[in-house]
């Protein structure tokens, strides 16, 4: 059973902590500071899992299981990562207002030296939002630590995604449904 396994989710988002949960899982939460930058040549797939990558290989446990992973957020092949500031935010989700855009998210296992890694993605459709909407996104729902400058699960998910082509989980940050079978594979 998955459910007896020793994790460690070396990631600081609330949202797949609770994702994790709500999947049965026992974890404990670990973070160690990476640097995200990554070669310019790579496809948003590749950008997701070199990073997912990159967070797993700061980690060496012997005994558990470390879930690593990065979300990142593409439109006509820019990527839209946190944003630094709140202009920043406002440029982002302007650019989002009345498009489609993919999330990609990376995901690794690892467990001493085994290690395995898979993306998801998902297509979303935003509708046009007004710069007075996006104001009150910003001021109310704060989303300095969001890819893309927005949370698919609160306000912005709510009223302004039209359409997904994919899983919802993805966009939250973690593709459960694939996680769940890769972690059955992984401990075969």
């Amino acid at each position: 059973m998955l459910q007896d396994l020793s994790i460690v989710l070396a990631s600081k988002s609330p949202r797949r902590q609770e994702l994790l949960k709500l999947m049965g899982l026992n974890f404990k939460v670990e973070l160690k500071d990476v640097d995200e930058s990554y070669p310019e040549n790579l496809k948003p797939d590749e950008i997701a899992v070199y990073i997912s990558e990159k967070k797993a290989k700061a980690f060496k446990f012997e005994h558990e299981i470390v879930i690593t992973a990065d979300t990142i957020v593409a439109l006509n092949g820019e990527i839209l990562g946190k944003p630094k500031n709140r202009e920043h935010a406002q440029e982002m989700l302007a650019k989002l207002s009345g498009n489609k855009h993919e999330v990609y998210t990376g995901v690794t296992i690892v467990k001493g030296d085994k290690i395995s890694s898979f993306y998801d993605k998902t297509e979303v459709e935003c509708r046009v939002v007004s710069s007075e909407e996006i104001d009150f996104y910003i001021d109310n729902f704060k989303p300095y630590d969001k890819a893309g400058s927005y949370g698919v699960q609160d306000w912005w998910g709510l009223a302004v995604v039209k359409r997904m082509n994919g899983s919802y989980t993805n966009v939250m940050g973690l593709p459960t449904e694939k996680l769940y079978g890769a972690l059955l594979k992984f401990t075969l």
